[in-house]
């Protein structure tokens, strides 16, 4: 009887990656809409853009694929003409998806 067990188990279904199916119904479900700024929160948010320097620390509030992340970090690049920071060598975010900057 312990044999026919222990055969009947290797037919049981096998979740290699245990849990993975409820975090992305999770993240499914955490979509987050963009954030419209007002006019004064745009002329704020691009002096502020415009006065941080490379060699800085900041931390920054950005969207990014259906949410947002917060990010503290060495801007390690920044291009003024096409709008576009740097942050640690690896995160490249558009002026256009950032929310709020932060000196820190």
């Amino acid at each position: 009887m312990d044999n026919t067990v222990n055969r009947a188990k290797q037919f049981l279904p096998f979740d290699a990656l245990k849990g993975l199916k409820e975090e992305l119904r999770k993240k499914e479900t955490e979509h987050q809409e963009r954030i419209e700024l007002s006019e004064e929160s745009l002329i704020e948010l691009e002096n502020k853009f415009n006065s941080i320097e490379k060699g800085c620390s900041i931390k920054i509030r950005y969207y990014k694929n259906t949410s947002y992340i917060e990010l503290t970090g060495l801007i390690t690049g920044i291009d003024y003409i096409r709008k576009k920071i740097q942050i640690n060598n690896t995160e490249n975010i558009n002026a256009c998806d950032i929310i709020e900057i932060l000196k820190v």
